[in-house]
């Protein structure tokens, strides 16, 4: 009975002392579950933390482009608004100017066009806002001579040159300002460097430019406003800025946006006044705006060279005050 008492026992120990080791097994399973769940657990808040960060910077980002995209919509319509609007008026002008032209030839002038081929009777009514008003190098400098020979006291006979048509016509055909044609190299070479060759090497150089441009003006001068214009450069209205000489000066040029005035004399004038007629009717050429025969355009190209010349050679035509 002591032995089956003491093989009880024995079993009852081994048996406790086995089950203590598979809790102590299954304690340190769960505490590394727990280690376990307490780590996925931490990664899952951090990616839940940065999840919410990235997902407020990408509504941030994406209001701000839909701001930034009203914005550019806002200044875009009104920048088409306003393009539109000036479309618009370079429409009405470019229509009006093409009435003007298409109604003007050598021949037969546009009175309208031209207000200074107005006779004697009707130069008062104009004379004044003429006189008054800014004029732009290729807008309001146009002068055309009535080419009726019996009506121009200097008409001369005359007959085409065929190298000088054949530059003209191969100009023609794709019309532009660019020194690279043969006819537009030949008309700088020996009519405008010329003619707008002054003293005042400089100043002549940005007076082409702005010519070139279409950004001189010329402006007459107002007798009253005379002795306290502070922007009065090189002599006053005694002493002609491009060439240096005393001379009464009635007419004063602004280059481009600058606000500086060079005083010139009528000679200077007229010489400037001849390059900008001849700028005035190569553009219009060149827009499409001269419906003439090929041989009248070359006739008038022509007339306006010779002006050139003339005016280098000091005659101009006097003007009344």
């Amino acid at each position: 009975m002591s032995r089956l008492r003491s093989s009880s026992l024995e079993i009852k120990e081994k048996g406790t002392e086995f089950l203590r080791e598979q809790l102590d097994a299954a304690q340190k399973e769960l505490k590394l579950k727990d280690e376990e769940c307490e780590r996925l657990s931490h990664v899952r808040n951090q990616l839940e933390l940065e999840l919410e960060e990235l997902t407020a910077s990408l509504f941030e980002e994406a209001h701000k482009m839909v701001r930034e995209a009203n914005v550019k919509q806002a200044a875009a319509e009104k920048q088409l608004k306003e393009a539109q609007g000036k479309i618009d008026v370079l429409q009405a002008e470019v229509s009006a100017l093409k009435t003007l032209v298409l109604t003007s030839t050598p021949s037969s002038p546009n009175r309208q066009l031209h207000p200074q081929l107005l006779s004697p009777g009707s130069s008062r009514a104009s004379s004044r806002p003429f006189g008054h008003t800014r004029n732009k190098s290729a807008s309001g400098a146009l002068q055309t001579e009535p080419a009726n020979p019996e009506k121009d006291p200097d008409h001369h006979d005359r007959e085409l040159d065929s190298v000088l048509f054949a530059e003209f016509l191969s100009w023609k055909e794709c019309p532009n300002l660019e020194r690279s044609s043969a006819f537009i190299s030949r008309v700088y070479r020996e009519d405008i460097g010329p003619c707008l060759s002054f003293t005042s090497a400089e100043l002549s150089q940005s007076v082409q430019r702005c010519v070139e441009n279409n950004s001189l003006t010329i402006e007459p001068v107002i007798t009253s406003s005379l002795p306290t214009d502070k922007n009065i450069l090189q002599g006053g209205t005694n002493k002609c800025a491009l060439s240096g000489l005393s001379r009464p000066c009635r007419h004063r040029i602004k280059l481009g946006d600058k606000e500086n005035y060079y005083y010139i004399s009528p000679s200077s004038r007229a010489r400037i006044t001849a390059v900008c007629n001849f700028f005035t009717y190569i553009r219009y050429i060149q827009q499409g705006l001269v419906r003439q025969e090929v041989q009248q355009m070359f006739w008038e190209v022509m007339r306006l060279r010779r002006e050139m010349s003339v005016a280098k050679l000091g005659f101009f035509h006097s003007e009344q005050s």
